[in-house]
């Protein structure tokens, strides 16, 4: 650990060696690149596509004959960049240069309409609650790309819908389209939503068929070929699509923001929709805040502000904590006026226990997959942390201990019928990817044991356990895992020290995964200092959209 608290990996202090190595530098001069190296390796892999230096790191940098000055000279590239006073891994440059290209590419062209109003008129009858998603339509039917951010509860999915209805009346011939979300839960609840909104389009049933109600994850849309970083999809062979529509965008990193717009097709329109103040990607960038936050782009981003099945106490807390209110966001949870948001009062692994009494009855009983499955989605356990008290690991292994002593589970071995687990592993050749939720139980024909998971076309497929990517038990899930994913119920366990994971986007992903009910363990200092505690992601995203 240096002297400001950062834990750099074996492969931080490797890739700086490695480099320094090809340096003309004595012994001193090799130490102080080093460093500054590190911590851009160590700061990449914490989510900074970039980071910021001052004069005298530019001159050792400069000195050093690896870092381009001129990046957009790629006639012989280095493995640093240097632009203003940013260092990046050319890598990482490369992505965050090339996305900004591509978006002001795209932005350029526009799709005049003629008579739009009258169609919009048919679509969203005027008042207040709708001017945001009547705003969204007009844009979407406008521009070729378009970002539609807000919070839970306002109606992103149902009025990407009613987009979709509208372009395919407004277009000559019928539009290809993908609909697409960074994980398989986001990419099922999308689906579902879809289902759910087409019926009440007011359009002809020949326009409702064209809209399609598969969704996919986006690994998949582009054709991951693991463990390479590649994918089937690129600019030299697109992706077939007229439109792509994206949930859940907040999640998507750096990276793979940028694959996405290198597979898609020239002419093709892209949508993404997310909550721009939820937890950034878990990679590199906040890529859907910066590209919501870019002035040059403000003609292709509408926030819909009025949420219309969010409300009470939980929308209260939400909004507290993101506009970082700490007094009044630990008010909420004790004024007991709305029983909706509380904190615990009961023993938290007893508790935790008694949730999964309803699930794993069912099991017992014989019940199909489906009732299971939905009786064990009704409540989660989010945690902040992975290891340590009020962990994640820590609270999974609890748990499982009260219910083998209340004789509600069996624990002869690793897998027992009841066991909900995690996939931690893509796996495309099994159609399992990471986040992805199944649960162990005998298979009524045969008896053996089987994972069943549900997919995002809601079928239902089993596993033999042994044939299961890496996994991990799930009565607790962290709440970078949980994003994409709604319970009716949500506890939230804080651990009882502040650290650096804690932030104000992080608690405000967590309550906004709650549809009914939100119970909080935390203490009072440690719930103050997350609400005060901001996410500042360094990137040069925003900056180049000035350029």
């Amino acid at each position: 650990m240096n002297d400001d608290g950062r834990l750099f990996s074996r492969l931080d202090a490797a890739f700086a060696r490695f480099l320094s190595q090809r340096t003309g530098f004595d012994s001193l001069q090799k130490q102080a690149f080093e460093a500054i190296v590190m911590i851009a390796s160590y700061e990449q892999n914490q989510g900074h596509s970039c980071i910021q230096i001052d004069d005298n790191a530019q001159a050792v940098l400069i000195a050093s004959g690896l870092v381009e000055t001129n990046p957009k000279d790629q006639t012989h590239p280095l493995p640093l960049v240097l632009e203003q006073n940013r260092l990046y891994l050319h890598r990482y440059w490369d992505y965050e240069n090339r996305l900004a290209l591509q978006v002001k590419a795209m932005v350029q062209f526009t799709h005049p309409v003629e008579k739009l109003d009258e169609t919009l008129d048919r679509y969203f009858a005027a008042s207040d609650e709708t001017d945001d998603q009547r705003e969204a339509a007009k844009m979407a039917a406008q521009q070729p790309f378009c970002i539609i951010t807000g919070g839970p509860g306002t109606g992103k999915t149902f009025t990407v819908v009613k987009i979709l209805a509208l372009l395919q009346e407004l277009s000559e011939q019928p539009l290809h389209i993908a609909l697409a979300a960074p994980t398989g839960k986001a990419a099922m609840r999308l689906q579902e939503s879809i289902g759910f909104s087409k019926a009440k389009l007011p359009c002809p049933e020949a326009i409702k068929n064209r809209i399609p109600e598969t969704v996919t994850t986006l690994h998949r849309l582009l054709g991951a070929m693991p463990p390479s970083p590649y994918f089937r999809h690129h600019a030299g062979k697109p992706l077939v699509y007229d439109l792509v529509v994206v949930d859940e965008a907040s999640m998507v990193d750096l990276a793979l923001m940028s694959k996405l717009f290198d597979a898609l097709k020239p002419g093709a329109r892209l949508i993404l929709l997310g909550d721009k103040d939820q937890l950034a990607s878990v990679e590199s960038g906040a890529v859907l805040a910066d590209l919501a936050m870019a002035e040059a782009l403000k003609n292709n981003v509408v926030t819909l502000k009025k949420s219309h099945r969010f409300g009470g106490a939980i929308k209260e807390l939400a909004e507290a904590v993101n506009h970082q209110q700490d007094e009044l966001a630990w008010q909420i949870l004790f004024d007991g006026q709305d029983l909706a948001v509380q904190c615990l009062d009961a023993d938290l692994i007893d508790y935790v226990a008694v949730q999964q009494v309803e699930y794993l009855k069912l099991i017992k009983a014989g019940a199909g997959f489906e009732q299971i499955y939905q009786a064990f989605n009704r409540f989660q356990v989010l945690c902040s942390n992975r290891q340590g008290k009020h962990s994640v690991a820590d609270i999974n292994y609890r748990v499982e201990q009260k219910l083998a002593e209340q004789n509600r589970i069996e624990l002869s071995g690793l897998w027992y019928p009841g066991r909900p687990v995690m996939v931690t592993q893509n796996n495309p050749a099994l159609h399992l990817y990471n986040g992805d939720i199944g649960i162990c139980m005998a298979d009524v024909s045969t008896g053996k044991l089987m994972v069943y998971f549900q997919r995002a076309d809601g079928s239902v497929k089993k596993y033999l356990p042994a044939r299961v990517p890496h996994c991990e038990t799930v009565f607790a899930m962290t709440i970078h895992k949980s994003q994409g994913s709604e319970f009716e119920e949500v506890l939230i366990v804080l651990p009882e020290a502040i650290n650096p994971v804690l932030t104000k986007e992080l608690l405000y992903t967590a309550i906004t995964r709650a549809k009914k009910t939100i119970k909080l363990v935390a203490g009072e200092a440690v719930f103050t200092a997350t609400v005060r505690q901001k996410i500042e992601r360094v990137t040069g995203l925003v900056d180049k959209f000035k350029i």
